[in-house]
């Protein structure tokens, strides 16, 4: 049945026709002998296309080949013939595309463990403005090995994390197919890296290939909620002790779509996803815009410290895209004033999102991860906290250089999402929301996901990880650096519109260690901490606050 499925799929009519034509001409060159000349020809040609859509749907290495057997080769060739005409035919920079081709191509090169280097200089106008680069030494290190760490766990906490400086950022099962999951999954093992699991829930595919995972929990609560959608907190505790579980993510808003609830459409809530998440099938899945267990900063921390029980002292933290700078400012007052802390703030950019979001929030709405980390970094100096809270972040993350430049404004380490779907097979066709992407990655149809081969994309996930962690190590060195807690916004130059070239550490504003404690006057965190209050996300009134 399922092969009867695949032969009359539409995009499978091209090597179903070839086979059919094929047989026909065969059975003519058979049967009439007086033909055999006339039929040389065309059935060399619908043989071969024949045996070429057979191999496409039998190598693994290309997934849009085993779902678009013979028709994407066209893809193929393409992309043989570029750079000479990539202007034409493919995304730069500077369209407006969702992401770069430039860095497609690190990723698919990385992914697939060859050469990454290219001659001829850069592909980017380094005089013009917006321009960024990195301060080399002339007296470079040696590249260090092995890889870097880092332990997540606050003074709060009794099982802290060690994780990677590079994982893999939030993506559900139910957005991505099982045998994306799977591959993820299985690479993050293969590589020691983390799994964000999305807000989607812990689905079985999470847990197959062993890799340690980062359970994110959002406003629905999805895999542990009741009945009536509310948080469950005997359901939390049973999952969360899980050991393959490493740390508990609160999802506050996220890059793509701040303030905006999450929607998985109803073609793509099957009845499996459904149970795992404890939703009706074939119903859009939506999580509400905001938490119904918290309404206040204290509340938010509160909740923190509830999970962090229930899970027997692991990590917890929470993610945020920043937004209003006093309610943010408003959890650092709660914390300081119940002495509560988060193991660790996980800063979305909004600049990054695999999900779909509508046109306004992808474009306008939040702010953009540089300043957003900056601003959060910055403000736990300036309280005193900074050194019981790792800071993670992530937002159109893919190069050894954007995990440094978010290292150097304050990151502790970088989670990646679309990096990672470019591993898997992803080629940004843009189809996610409708179930039917073309290799198989953001789609619940089992015969376009099974084009997916997991143990081979599961080596791509973990390749990109290692080559990524090692082209970061090579910039240290050549920075003359030895690790990265030792890079900082000095390193890192940008041209601005008038031509001025300024420092990050120029750029971008940097408290002193309890500086904000003091009101931190004269700088832009001064009328925000003032409005800020922990017993709301709102501001306090400006007529009372001159009032007093």
């Amino acid at each position: 049945m399922e092969m009867l499925k695949l032969a009359f799929a539409p995009r499978f009519v091209t090597l179903t026709l070839a086979v059919i034509v094929t047989l026909i001409l065969v059975a003519a060159w058979i049967t009439t002998p007086s033909l055999r000349f006339a039929v040389l020809v065309p059935l060399l040609l619908t043989g071969g296309l024949s045996a070429l859509g057979i191999r496409d749907l039998l190598q693994t290495r290309h997934a849009v080949l085993r779902n678009y057997p013979i028709l994407a080769h066209i893809r193929f060739l393409l992309e043989e013939i570029r750079p000479e005409i990539r202007q034409y035919f493919f995304e730069d920079e500077k369209s407006g595309t969702p992401f770069p081709r430039d860095k497609r191509a690190i990723v698919y090169q990385r992914a697939k463990r060859v050469l990454d280097k290219r001659p001829f200089g850069t592909h980017y106008d380094v005089y013009d403005s917006n321009f960024e680069w990195m301060h080399h030494s002339m007296a470079p290190k040696p590249v260090p090995e092995g890889g870097f760490r880092v332990r997540i766990g606050g003074p709060q906490c009794a099982q802290p994390y060690l994780a990677s400086i590079f994982n893999i950022s939030a993506m559900s099962y139910g957005a991505l197919s099982a045998n994306a999951i799977r591959a993820l999954n299985r690479g993050a093992k293969i590589g020691g890296f983390a799994h964000d699991t999305g807000e989607g829930a812990i689905s079985p595919y999470h847990k197959e290939g062993g890799g340690d995972i980062i359970w994110e929990i959002g406003s629905g609560y999805f895999g542990c909620r009741d009945a009536r959608g509310q948080f469950c907190a005997a359901t939390f505790a049973a999952v969360a002790a899980d050991p393959q579980v490493k740390m508990i993510e609160i999802k506050l808003s996220q890059g793509a779509k701040p303030g905006h609830g999450g929607v998985l459409p109803a073609a793509k809530v099957t009845p499996e996803i459904a149970r795992i998440r404890g939703v009706e099938a074939g119903r859009d899945c939506v999580s509400p815009a905001c938490h119904s267990v918290f309404s206040t900063p204290r509340e938010l921390i509160g909740f923190v410290a509830q999970l962090r029980e229930l899970s027997g002292g692991k990590p917890v933290g929470f993610k945020l895209c920043m937004g209003h700078p006093w309610e943010f400012l408003g959890i650092v007052k709660a914390m300081l004033e119940t002495g509560i802390v988060p193991d660790f703030i996980i800063v979305d950019g909004k600049e990054g999102g695999t999900g779909a979001a509508p046109l306004e929030f992808m474009d306008h709405l939040g702010m953009p991860l540089r300043d957003g980390l900056a601003f959060v970094h910055s403000a736990l100096v300036g309280a005193g906290l900074r050194d019981q809270i790792k800071i993670g972040c992530s937002g159109k993350i893919t190069s050894g250089f954007d995990v440094a430049r978010a290292l150097a404004l304050g990151a502790d380490w970088c989670n990646a999402a679309r990096g990672f779907m470019f591993a898997v097979g992803c080629i940004q066709a843009q189809q996610c929301h409708t179930g039917t992407c073309p290799t198989g990655v953001a789609t619940q149809d089992p015969l376009r996901q099974r084009a997916i081969n997991v143990p081979d994309k599961a080596e791509r996930v973990a390749s990109f990880h290692r080559e990524t962690v090692k082209a970061l190590a090579e910039l240290l060195a050549a920075a003359g650096l030895e690790h990265p807690r030792e890079l900082g916004p000095h390193h890192f130059m940008r041209r601005g519109q008038d031509g001025r070239i300024m420092t990050f550490a120029e750029r971008y504003t940097f408290l002193e260690p309890d500086e904000l404690l003091a009101g931190a006057p004269g700088t832009l965190f001064a009328a925000p901490w003032a409005l800020a209050r922990s017993d709301g996300f709102s501001p306090l009134d400006p007529l009372k606050l001159a009032a007093e």
